[in-house]
């Protein structure tokens, strides 16, 4: 089974993009993405040029045209279900979860700190909070959980870590810490755990040309819990696909 998790900087501008050459190249089973900046029913206009999926999206109440998370998927889930049940965190479309016979899926688009990291004091109760909800989940049934979590975890994941520590949303101790904790609570950051030692990067910021100078971050993962990894096969960073800020990412098991 494939799994692919992409963050499209809104789903109406990448169809315009080879959008649906590139999900067909990487042909997931499942499709899940981050920041789709659309309403319901926007999501599923636009993913009527993908017909073999089942569409379900999740969209922010409190902003329209922000954020937003959407699943697309080939086999109809149990059940599907959206955001975490807790009203502080439940405005901005941020979670889905997918309920399939073996596992839950989870998708989610983290919030970011913001520009001066206003918003770290939120993303600190946002990380404590979704911790909970997936190990919650884990006690059913394994767990899956994809999607922008917008945190570098280690140096290794950015391409400047000096310059950016504590200075820049998604590399404060505040949020590596808050990846820590999800990972020491029975989780596993797949893709650093069949690459150790590989450099790669999910998202690369527009203005500075990042892409084409490979001045990046890798704050796009798949997470497993620990009793599902044995039937991982492989976390793929796949930024050979465009149309967004970042690229796909997936796993195979």
């Amino acid at each position: 089974m494939q799994l692919v998790s992409w963050n499209v900087n809104g789903i109406r501008a990448i169809v315009k993009k080879e959008f649906v050459a590139s999900v067909r190249a990487m042909a997931p089973d499942v499709l899940c993405l981050q920041e789709t900046k659309a309403t319901e029913d926007e999501v599923l206009a636009t993913c009527e040029l993908l017909p073999e999926y089942q569409v379900f999206a999740n969209s922010s109440k409190a902003r329209k045209g922000y954020s937003g998370t959407a699943i697309l998927t080939r086999e109809t889930p149990i059940h599907v279900s959206y955001d975490l049940g807790l009203e502080e965190h439940d405005q901005e479309g941020r979670v889905i979860t997918a309920e399939y016979p073996g596992f839950f899926l989870v998708t989610v688009y983290t919030p970011n700190s913001g520009d001066g990291l206003k918003r770290l004091d939120y993303r600190e109760t946002w990380d404590v909070a979704f911790r909970e909800y997936l190990n919650w989940l884990a006690r059913r049934k394994p767990v899956i959980a994809c999607g922008d979590f917008n945190v570098a975890h280690q140096p290794i994941d950015i391409a400047r870590p000096k310059e950016n520590y504590n200075k820049s949303a998604g590399y404060t101790q505040q949020e590596i810490d808050g990846f820590s904790h999800l990972l020491t609570s029975g989780f596993v950051d797949t893709f650093r755990h069949f690459h150790p030692t590989e450099v790669k990067y999910t998202y690369w910021n527009f203005v500075i040309n990042g892409r084409e100078k490979n001045i990046g971050w890798r704050i796009d993962h798949f997470l497993v819990n620990t009793k599902f990894l044995p039937q991982v096969k492989d976390a793929i960073i796949y930024n050979e696909y465009h149309g967004s800020d970042h690229c796909p990412v997936g796993l195979s098991f």
